[in-house]
């Protein structure tokens, strides 16, 4: 192991790699005190504070020491030192269930038996306000018991990351599993998108394959669109009318986690030995900002735009907007564009516009502002846009405006009449409009 801080090696013993990433590396160890095996995840903090993820690990430090369950994989102790940081964590020893699975279709009742487990756990977050936002077969591990764990807590959400309208608006997940409400970009339930989620993961347990699969994911985005998928003729005609019921398009009408522990199918050989039990919240006493501040010595890191992850990548691209989809154009609370032109020089149009439309500027960090109408507030209150820049690379943004709060149509107006015309020095092309682009 590259980092033998004082701190961890009093406490644990590090052993093997047991995998990595691009900003963390998890290996296997042991408690020297107690002889107890540990899994234990390093952070560069060097890297998160450049990238702009801090926000992302302090919420998954506060998910993981809120949620103690006893098919969630438990956080022991988050440790630092100048330029890590380390989670400690329940070391589940079966491996990932993926690798069960990518031999073949389990048995039903295996495959009841570990979904009974994944909707306990998940369940148990929805009851605490957390939203796991990226639920698959990969996150999903095994003790030597052979019992389920939920892991992986990087995706993530709170309560308190819903918008006013009380949904969530990030576009994250995996895009086999993910809830079509996601893929549409207008805010999602998370709990509804999690229990799609669930949905996928059942049904390629009993199947061995995944319901929603084309070489071609604008195809893919489209069957999960219409919910179209075929069940195998050995699924058993229960779990079809229950994957009917969680894999649908719908949230509004998707079941509910409630209803799906009341369903005869789920319910058999649920004992009372069977994880239903609720685990207690053990919050850990975990200081943020001490696990999280900067390095002694290190140079204050310039401020930049959030990096895309290929899942934004592939859902805001033109040849993949499937937001047509749910919305027609002239409905879009949001556009994008592109632009070659550095954060800084955007922000600064930005400002310029703001000044000019006499909207105040009420928040500015890290590629992200937001416009606010004073006291002439619209028919529906204040007119809030959040505009928010995103790195695809060094020298090409991508720029997403989008209405935070207030009336539709006095939103669209002010983009049409105004805001529009005066980002055109700036425009490379409009998401979606590249055809009217002349040569």
């Amino acid at each position: 192991m590259e980092t033998k801080g004082n701190i961890l090696m009093e406490k644990y013993e590090v052993g093997r790699l047991l995998g990595q990433g691009t900003f963390a590396k998890v290996y296997y160890g042991r408690n020297l005190k107690t002889g107890q095996s540990v899994a234990i995840k390093v952070i560069d903090k060097e890297k998160v504070v450049k990238v702009g993820l801090i926000d992302q690990t302090k919420r998954e430090i506060s998910v993981m020491s809120l949620v103690k369950h006893q098919n969630i994989v438990h956080l022991e102790e988050v440790l630092a030192t100048k330029t890590k940081i380390y989670f400690v964590m329940e070391y589940a020893k079966g491996g990932e269930l993926f690798h069960k699975v990518a031999k073949g279709k389990l048995k039903e009742d295996t495959a009841r038996k570990y979904f009974q487990q994944l909707i306990c756990a998940v369940n148990f977050c929805h009851g605490r306000g957390v939203y796991h936002r990226d639920l698959k077969p990969e996150n999903l591990l095994l003790d030597e018991n052979g019992s389920l764990k939920v892991s992986d807590f990087g995706l993530s959400a709170l309560s308190e990351c819903k918008r006013v309208d009380g949904l969530l608006h990030t576009t994250c997940g995996t895009p086999a599993y993910v809830a079509p409400e996601v893929i549409s970009r207008k805010g999602y339930d998370g709990a509804k998108a999690d229990i799609w989620s669930c949905g996928v993961i059942l049904f390629v347990l009993l199947a061995g394959y995944l319901p929603f699969h084309d070489s071609n994911l604008m195809e893919m985005y489209k069957k999960i669109a219409r919910g179209d998928y075929k069940c195998p003729n050995w699924f058993p005609p229960e779990a079809r009318r229950l994957l009917s019921k969680i894999l649908d398009p719908n949230p509004q009408s998707r079941i509910s986690i409630a209803k799906i522990m009341e369903n005869s199918w789920f319910r058999k050989g649920l004992g009372s030995k069977q994880g239903t039990k609720l685990g207690d919240v053990e919050k850990l006493p975990i200081v943020m900002d001490d696990v999280l501040k900067p390095s002694e010595g290190s140079d204050n890191v310039p401020e930049k735009p959030t990096n895309l992850n290929a899942f934004d990548i592939i859902s805001l691209s033109t040849g993949f907007d499937l937001s047509g989809l749910f919305v027609s154009n002239d409905q879009k609370d949001e556009v994008q564009f592109t632009s070659t032109t550095p954060p800084s020089s955007i922000l600064s149009k930005l400002e310029e516009i703001a000044r000019n439309l006499r909207l105040k500027v009420m928040k500015k960090d890290q590629g992200f502002v937001r416009l606010e109408e004073g006291s002439n507030a619209g028919r529906n209150g204040n007119l809030s846009i959040d505009v928010r820049i995103f790195e695809i690379t060094p020298s090409f943004h991508l720029v997403e405006v989008k209405k935070f709060s207030g009336d539709s149509i006095d939103y669209r107006q002010l983009l049409r009449q105004d805001i529009r015309p005066a980002l055109k020095e700036i425009v490379w092309a409009w998401q979606g409009e590249q055809q009217q682009i002349t040569s």
